[in-house]
Parts: C-alpha cells; sequence; structure tokens
C-alpha cells in the first residue's frame, strides 16, 4: 500500500501578515494587503503598487549574521518554515535528519541581488561584486537555507515552473515520503520579487494592471468584468508534510491529510494558457484520480485567480470540464485579491489557505468581485467569506510556459 502522507505544521509571511493565523485573520476579514511600492522609486513606472511583506523581524527565526547572507526570499522561506517547524513539534521530538528534507518552488530568487550587483558591475566595474553576490542570487539557496537552519540532511531540492512552483513542490515532496525516500519534507514555496527591474518586466508583458494606483487595495479582481492584470506579491508559504506512521508514533497534532497532486502542461505558448482550459482540467482530473476521491468530495478550492484577462475564464472552463455539474456547487476563491500573486510562492501560500478553510470551515471570500464576468459564473465567493463544512479541498496554480498544478487536501481520520 502507498504511504499515507499528513500535514503537521504550517507556516506563512505575507502581504497579510508574518505569521499564518496574522494572514488568516485578514483573509477572513476580506482586507487587502495590497499597497503603494517602498522598495523602489517608482516614479517613471505604470506600476506603483504590489503586496509587500512588512516589518518582518528576522530575528525571530535566523541568528542576523546568517540574514545578512541571504536574499529576502530566503528571510521569506526560513520564516515560514521555522514557523511549521515549531508548531510541528518536531523540534522537541526525536526524528532522524538524515530522512528529511527540503522541496521548495522558487520562481525568480533573489533579483535584488542580481539588480544591485549589475548597478556596481556596470558603474564601478567586476571588481565592486560582493563576495556573497552569487550565493544570496541562486534560487536554490532557499532551500538551501532552510536545511542548513534546520541542518536536515535529505534531498533539498528546488522546483522552478513558473507560478506553479510552490504547488508542484508539494506534489514532489509528498511523492518523496510515497516513495520511502524520506519521512519528513519542508514544501511549499518563496518569492520576492518586488524589484524595478521584476515590475518593469512583466509591466512590458502587460502582465500586471496599471489601474488603481490611487486605491491598491481595488486593484486585484479576479473574475471580476473589470479586471485588468495581477498585482505582484511576495512572501513564503509552507507545510510540513510527515509519513502518517512516523508522525503517530512521535504524537504528532495532525493537521490534516495530503491526498494527492498532479502535474501537467499545455505545451501551447510562452505566457498563456490553453483558451479551453484543458491542460488545467487534466491536472485537476489526475489530481482527484490520485486521491482516490470524487468531484463531489471537493467542497473548495483556492483557485489561481491571476485577474488578468486570459486566466480567469481558462481556468473557469477547466473547473466546468473536470468537476462536471459539480462545478456550480464548489465555493471558490481567489485569495490573490488580497494577499496578489507571489509567483512561486504563490502554491505554497494558497495551500496553507485551502488547509486553513478545511480544518476551520471557512471560505475567505474573493474581494473586489463587484462585476461578475459573465464568462466567469462559478460560485467565486465574491468579497464575504462563508462557513461551509468542507471534507476536502483543491488548490491549484497555473504557470508561465502552461504549468498546471493541483494539490488536495483531506480531513484526517486514523
Amino acid at each position: 500500500m502507498r504511504r499515507r502522507v499528513v500535514v503537521t505544521g504550517l507556516g506563512m509571511v505575507s502581504a497579510l501578515g508574518n505569521t499564518v493565523e496574522d494572514s488568516w485573520q485578514a483573509l477572513k476579514e476580506g482586507k487587502s494587503g495590497i499597497q503603494k511600492i517602498t522598495k523602489f522609486d517608482t516614479t517613471g513606472y505604470p506600476v506603483h503598487i504590489a503586496g509587500e511583506v512588512k516589518n518582518l523581524d528576522t530575528s525571530l527565526y535566523m541568528d542576523d549574521r546568517d540574514a545578512r547572507k541571504m536574499a529576502f526570499f530566503s528571510h521569506y522561506a526560513v520564516a515560514a518554515a521555522v514557523q511549521a517547524y515549531r508548531q510541528s513539534g518536531l523540534e522537541n521530538s526525536s526524528y532522524d535528519k538524515e530522512r528529511s528534507g527540503v522541496c521548495l518552488g522558487i520562481g525568480i530568487g533573489g533579483f535584488e541581488e542580481f539588480e544591485a550587483a549589475a548597478k556596481k558591475l556596470f558603474e564601478k566595474g567586476p571588481n565592486a561584486i560582493a563576495p556573497l553576490f552569487i550565493p544570496k542570487l541562486i534560487s536554490n539557496e532557499g532551500a538551501g537555507n532552510v536545511a542548513m537552519r534546520l541542518g536536515w540532511k535529505g534531498p533539498s531540492v528546488v522546483m522552478n515552473t513558473a507560478c506553479a512552483s510552490g504547488t508542484d513542490a508539494i506534489t514532489i515532496a509528498a511523492d518523496m515520503i510515497r516513495a520511502g525516500r524520506a519521512e519528513v519534507m519542508i514544501a511549499g514555496g518563496a518569492e520576492a520579487a518586488i524589484t524595478a527591474i521584476s515590475i518593469a518586466g512583466f509591466a512590458k508583458l502587460t502582465a500586471l494592471t496599471t489601474d488603481h494606483a490611487d486605491h491598491p487595495e481595488k486593484a486585484s479582481r479576479p473574475f471580476d468584468k473589470e479586471r485588468s492584470g495581477f498585482v505582484m506579491g511576495e512572501g513564503a508559504g509552507i507545510l510540513i508534510l510527515e509519513e502518517y506512521e512516523h508522525a503517530i508514533a512521535r504524537g504528532a497534532d495532525i493537521i490534516c491529510e495530503y491526498a494527492g497532486g498532479a502535474m501537467t502542461c499545455d505545451a501551447y505558448h510562452l505566457t498563456s494558457p490553453t483558451p479551453d482550459g484543458s491542460g488545467a482540467a487534466e491536472a485537476f482530473r489526475l489530481a482527484l484520480i490520485d486521491s482516490g476521491l470524487q468531484p463531489t468530495d471537493i467542497g473548495y478550492i483556492n483557485a489561481h485567480g491571476t485577474s488578468t484577462p486570459v486566466n480567469d475564464p481558462s481556468e473557469t472552463k477547466a473547473i466546468k470540464q473536470a468537476f462536471g455539474e459539480h462545478a456550480w456547487k464548489l465555493k471558490i476563491s481567489s485569495t490573490k485579491s488580497m494577499h496578489a500573486h507571489c509567483l512561486g510562492a504563490a502554491g505554497g501560500i494558497e495551500a496553507v489557505i485551502a488547509i486553513k478553510a478545511l480544518t476551520e470551515n471557512f471560505v475567505p471570500p474573493t474581494i473586489n468581485l463587484d462585476n461578475p464576468d459573465p464568462d466567469c459564473d462559478l460560485d467565486y465567493v465574491p468579497n464575504v467569506g462563508q462557513s461551509v463544512e468542507l471534507q476536502a479541498v483543491m488548490s491549484d496554480s497555473l504557470g508561465f510556459g502552461g504549468h498546471n498544478g493541483v494539490v488536495c487536501f483531506k480531513k484526517f481520520q486514523k
């Protein structure tokens, strides 16, 4: 029989708060963390707003000396991982660190370090580059820094499937446990891409909204007829995944069970999903099969819901194809309307949110959904969250390059 995988810890850093509970409370209340950008001067830029992490005290999670050796995305990864680790009770348990690993989704890495180094290079020459530029920049150091912080010596890998990275990392980590390659895995995603070159680049793609500069909280409008692009976010979302028998043996408090996941590719376009949603629909179907669940078992989906003209109707079609008549009974929301689109971290953050919805039987809303797009005609829980009895939930992420990832969680039963 395939080994079961359970969730024993959660951690989150986001524009809504620097812990899971602070972020979750803001989500329940329909509050937005999107504000004017403070990380750089946006004069002359078409975009002036983002979902920035605010006032993160890294000393709660790492030594100051170690923090100085990390880029922001690693700060977020380590902070969220330590939160999850502490909740799991592992630090007070006896377990094998050789059989404990890390699998993180990171789309870009230390972009702010790249910008600073490029400026020094062109202004002062190659000798001005800092010795730790490369170790701070490269995306694998997100997983490496987490592993070093905890002393975990099992698999340590990074997934980069654009905006599906965090979701795919959870699937890969769970499969490692199922296959017996590890007993415990930290899984999720981290990102810190609110930088001048990132905002300029995504703006040139016309992916970012340029509306609502004076009212940032109104800018992200998933499934709304007036949506005009996504808002950049940052942060980290982390799960502690653990083999069921291992968790039971040490008396862990089990939050929920990882039911299954899937990955597909549209093989269609550099940035756009298939208009008919067929690639994402197949990911939903395969995740249901992997989970051993029926469509009617799912009560809530934390949707990718980027607030772009092309994503939202395509995703709606995908849900309809995969769930049939049950699609209209699902509760679906895009919490990017509040924490913005966190790229490689999105899947990790949204998996944490889906699990909180499952365990608290509460579906967070899609805020700013005031004028629904007729092509997005499912129950996207507009503006006000709802109490709903849930047994199983999903979170999906759809990335540039046609990457589709879906994960499923269910309430734990022995």
